[in-house]
This record gives C-alpha cells, structure tokens and sequence, in this order.
C-alpha cells in the first residue's frame, strides 16, 4: 500500500500522477482542437503539423513545471519532515535552516527533541545515582552479613543453597554453593519448620541437627520461593534440680482444678482466693525454675505456630507467647496424636482468663485423662530432631507444665499455660536507611525529614481531658520505616460512656496500662529529634503541653499539621477532616480502626506521604517554607509550633 511507502516516494508519486493527468488534459484537448479544424476545412497535414508542435511545448513546458515544483516538495518539505521524524525518534534536533519553511513545525520539533535529550540525560543521571545507591547499601549489607554472629544460609523452592554467610560456613563445615540443604542440616526440622510457615506466620523458630550430630538453634522465614534460615550455637543449660522443681510445679498447677472437685459449699471468696494463690504459686515456681537454670523459653512464638497441623474450631487471637515455636508445636502434636491413638477427637484451643498468661487447651469429648497416663505421654521424645528431649525436659525447659481436667458439657482437656510476650507481636523486621548521614544540608526538604505521625484517644476533647492511648509511626526518607509506637494510658479518672463509644477503649482496657507519666516519657523519648506530625496537631499538641508540669516532659518539637497542609494544596474552603482527606486521596480506613490512635495514625501517615509530592510542585519544598505559608491560614487554624502553652 500506499501509506507504508516512504514520504518522499509517496510525494513523488503524487506530482507523477499529477503530470499524468495534465498530459492527458492537454492530449485531450490537442484532439479536440484537430477535430474542430478538421471540420474547417484545415488539411490534414498541417493540422497534424500543428498539434504536435503544440504537444511538444505544452507537454514538456508540464513536464518541467511539475519536475520543478516537486524539487521544491522534495528539498524544503518531504526531506526536512523525514529530518524531523528522525529527530524526534533519536532525540537529536535538525539544523534551523533545514527546516526554515515548515513554519512552527521546526522550531516546535527541536524544542520537543532538546526535552526529550535533557529527561534523558537527568533518566540517565538518576539511574545511575540509584544504581551507585543499591550498590553502596548492598555492600554494605554484605560486609554486615560476612560478620554477622549468627549464620546465615538461604536455598532456593528445591533445597539448594545460594547463599551462606562465612558464620554459617563455621558452623556447617564442608558447605558449598548448589547443594542441597539437607546434606548439611536434617530435613525433618526442615520439613516441621515449613509446616508451621505455612500456618501464616512470617518466621519461626526450630532446633536442628546438623550432619555432624551438633543441635543448633535456628529462625527460618520465606524468603520469595525459598528459605533464609539464621543459625546460632545451641548453649547447653546449666543442671537445676528438676525434681524438686516438678514436684513443686505440680501441687501448684493442679491446686485450681481440684476446686471443682470439693464436694460441699464453699464460699466463692474463698474459693477465688485459693485460686489467685494458685496462679500466683505457680507462677512464682516458673519464675525460680528460670532463675536456676539461668534461662527461659529462648523464643517467642505465634500462636498460629504451636497449632501447625492441628484442628482448631475457631479463629485464634493474633498473639505471641514465650516459647520455642519448634519444640512446643512437636510437643502439642505428639499430645495430639496419643489423644486420637486412644480414639478421642481433640481440637486446639486458647483460654485467655488472665491476660499475661494464655492457655493452650486441646478439649475433647471424654473423661480427663489420668495423671499417670499424661506422663507416660510425657517421657517420650516429641522431635525426632531431639531424642534426647523428652516431653517432660520440654515443659521444663519453658518453667510450664500440663495437667488435664474435666469442663462442662462433658468434655475434658489438656490446658498448657504460657507467657505472654511483653509487647505482644513480634519484631516488624529489617529497619534502615543508610541515606540519613548523608542528608545534614538536606534535611528540612520535606520529603527527606526523619517524622513521627501520631494521635491521642481521650476522655473528651477539651486540652483539659486526659490521654487513654497515644500511638505513632516514624517516617523517614519519605517511606514508613515500621517503627511504630502504642499504649494505653490510665487516665486517672473515668472514662465516660460517650468517649468509649467513639474509640471504644474501656476502664477495664486501662485498668493495668502505665500512667500518663510512664506513657508520655517512653512517648518522648520515641520522639526524639523527630518532627511530630497530626491531625489537627494544636489539640494534640495542647493535651502534651498541659500535662508537662505533671510529667516532667516538655515536647520541643517542630511540628506539622495536615490539616494545614491541605489548606495549602486545596484551599480554605475545603472540608480537611480527617475522612474527608482519606476519601479524597483514595486512602480506605478500615471502620474498625477508625478513632484508634493507630488507625488514625496509619490514616494521617499515609495523608502527609501523599500531600508532600503536591507541596512541592507548589513551590513548597522545605519546612521553613512551610512555616512561612503557615501564616495565610492562621483563621483556619492555629500553628502548633507556637501554640505550646505557657508553663505557669
């Protein structure tokens, strides 16, 4: 076709059917004329004479003139716009006199070529600048991981190793890039370990054994297709005297359930003394176990981990306990599995009476089972990763025991009490950012300060009510870094109805929780030299400084609003709240964490993140600049970096 024929072909073309047709027009013409003088009388001789005299100028005058004018096309348009195209496809702009009569087009061409070589070049210079960034931090990750005390090995979906670290190279001798794992560590605590992963836990912890017979502690976590396993030197523990100690144990942990045995009245006090005395000795006996053996569960673990590969009838809490995750979830299985050889039907379960120690239950349709059966289950070695750790050594070795009880409906269960970890969750993993000592003369762009967004719950929203949680997220280099901070406070006073309705948090919640000393000191010094970030920060702002003659606490801070922030992008005239800015940048607060001082947080975190980009292409880069448009909104709202009270 035509139209895939190059430019200057295609006009060529045109001017040749052009010429073809003014030949055929005069041709025609020259045959009307000889007809019309023929019919005059003309000899024939001359009017054939005549005709082709006539042709012959006419046709070659036509020919010149279209031959001419095409010339023209060719040299100043068709070359000069094929110029361009390249032009524009290569980024390099055509010479001015090349495309002096194409008007605007030339000029317009070279401009949009001259922009597209500068993006180019600023492309190229920012990849380069990222690539020098990668490469630096992975060296320096590198260099961190050839040291690191722990070993590290990662091997692909197939069990192959790709990657070792030179502590891993000590502790497994004889390791080599391409091999399978298994030569090196037994593929049982493997396969145990990848159970549990797969349970929907992000790590967890087991015990192996290398091929040399050593034990080794050890973390393993998905790592895309694959396993990243740390390895560390499993420490022999110290003697204690086990005996004493279980025998201690079981007078304690059997004093509650014998309760519901008593035949005869009690008094409900005192049978809720005995049992608080209970649970406290109990306690105590885990705590002397650990102070003589010099060490606790060496672990922490979810709960989805310990019931890896056990039925469970109900969603379990999202919590974490002390415990080797390895070591109990055999433990629990191997329970389970004499449960079910004597034909009953156990199912997973958490009791979760007291709050720092949660329960793990297996409940079945039946009687209890007895005393001596339980530990005859108990003298057997529940890994075979460990055949010389039995049941009992496990309980031991985690301060715990298990005793079985009858409960209503006629069923009985298994109940293993253990610890609640002080925080709760786990560790949110990997932080850095080796930019920050590189950003002393930058630091005050908006998009390169070291923040922390935060937000309150209270007992009412006067600066005169008292804080019930405060929670915050630190923001550095413009990316979240998964630090995050929250706690309830005790407020020291009621809480009233209408504020638990809106942030749902009860007397009950902050009955335990620190006071708002505790809580605004560990606050502060999660803050320190961060910009504190909020929603309507002079409130914020407000309950910390009237509470700092209290708490001894005096928050310096800069400080940013988004509220103000907003007003800078979209003007006065727009709704700021909180919801309305969510809606607006397509951020979805969950209605379940909405008026939580997290949720609220996560919510404002991600706001600020999103407004800085349009801040900028306003003119609106640094903190100071932010700071002296401040001062156009002051009807809107106050500046929290000088609404801090004054200290009387």
């Amino acid at each position: 076709m035509i139209s895939d024929r190059p430019l200057r072909l295609r006009i060529l073309l045109l001017f040749a059917a052009l010429a073809g047709a003014v030949l055929a027009a005069i041709l025609a013409a020259l045959v009307i004329a000889g007809w019309r003088m023929s019919l005059s009388g003309v000899a024939a001789t001359a009017i054939v004479d005549a005709l082709a005299l006539a042709a012959l100028i006419a046709g070659l005058g036509c020919l010149g003139a279209t031959a001419g004018i095409w010339m023209l096309f060719d040299r100043y348009l068709a070359r000069p716009i094929e110029a361009l195209a390249g032009g524009l496809r290569t980024g390099q702009a055509p010479e001015e006199p090349d495309t002096r009569y194409l008007a605007d087009l030339g000029p317009a061409v070279r401009e949009a070529a001259q922009a597209r070589a500068r993006a180019a070049e600023a492309l190229s210079r920012a990849v380069e600048e990222h690539a020098s960034e990668l490469a630096h931090e992975k060296e320096t990750l590198e260099n961190i991981l050839a040291d690191f005390g722990a070993g590290a090995v990662m091997a692909d979906a197939h069990g192959r190793i790709m990657f070792y670290n030179s502590a891993a190279a000590r502790l497994l001798r004889g390791i080599a890039l391409d091999r399978r794992l298994d030569r090196y560590i037994s593929s049982g605590a493997i396969e145990a370990a990848s159970a549990r992963l797969a349970a929907g836990v992000d790590a967890t912890d087991l015990v192996c054994l290398t091929a040399d017979g050593e034990r080794m502690n050890a973390r393993m976590r998905r790592v895309d297709d694959g396993i990243l396993l740390i390895l560390r030197d499993r420490t022999s523990a110290a003697a204690v005297p086990r005996d004493r100690l279980e025998a201690l144990r079981r007078h304690a942990a059997t004093l509650v359930p014998m309760l519901d045995a008593l035949e005869g009245p009690m008094p409900p006090e005192l049978a809720r003394a005995i049992q608080h005395e209970g649970r406290g000795l109990a306690r105590e006996t885990k705590a002397l176990s650990e102070l003589l053996s010099g060490k606790g569960p060496t672990g922490r673990a979810r709960l989805v981990e310990l019931a890896a590969g056990l039925s469970s009838d109900a969603a379990l809490p999202n919590l974490v306990v002390l415990a080797d995750a390895g070591e109990m979830n055999a433990l629990l299985r191997h329970l389970d599995k004499s449960l079910r050889d004597e034909g009953l039907t156990p199912a997973f379960d958490i009791l979760l009476e007291d709050p720092a120690e949660p329960h793990l239950c297996l409940v079945w349709s039946g009687n209890p089972v007895p005393m001596a059966c339980l530990d005859e289950w108990l003298s057997y070695a529940p890994d075979c990763a460990q055949p010389d750790l039995s049941g009992a050594d496990i309980l031991a070795m985690h301060g715990t025991g298990i005793w079985s009880e009858a409960v209503s409906g006629e069923q009985a269960r298994l109940v293993l009490p253990l610890l609640l970890a002080e925080d709760g969750h786990l560790p949110a993993g990997l932080t850095y950012d080796f930019a920050l000592g590189k950003r002393a003369v930058a630091a005050s762009r908006l998009s390169d300060l070291t923040c922390v967004v935060f937000d309150t719950e209270t007992t009412g929203l006067d600066v005169t009510d008292r804080i019930v949680q405060i929670a915050g997220l630190r923001i550095a280099g413009g990316r979240l870094t998964g630090e995050s901070f929250d706690t309830l406070v005790n407020p020291g006073r009621e809480i009233p109805p209408g504020a638990t309705a809106i942030h749902h948090i009860t007397n009950e919640m902050v009955a335990e929780a620190p006071d708002v000393c505790a809580a605004v000191t560990a606050f502060h010094h999660f803050t320190a030299e961060a910009v504190l970030i909020a929603h309507n920060a002079p409130f914020d702002m407000g309950l910390l400084h009237a509470i700092r003659d209290e708490t001894g606490v005096h928050f310096e801070n800069p400080v940013l609003d988004t509220v103000l922030l907003s007003a800078m992008v979209w003007g006065q005239s727009a709704d700021h709240s909180l919801d309305a800015l969510a809606e607006r940048l397509s951020i979805e607060i969950p209605p379940e964490a909405r008026h939580s001082a997290m949720g609220d947080t996560i919510a404002t975190a991600e706001i600020f993140l999103r407004l800085v980009p349009a801040l900028e292409a306003k003119g609106i880069e640094t903190f100071e600049d932010v700071i002296q448009r401040a001062r156009q909104f002051r009807n809107l709202i106050a500046d929290a970096n000088q609404a801090a009270p004054k200290s009387g």
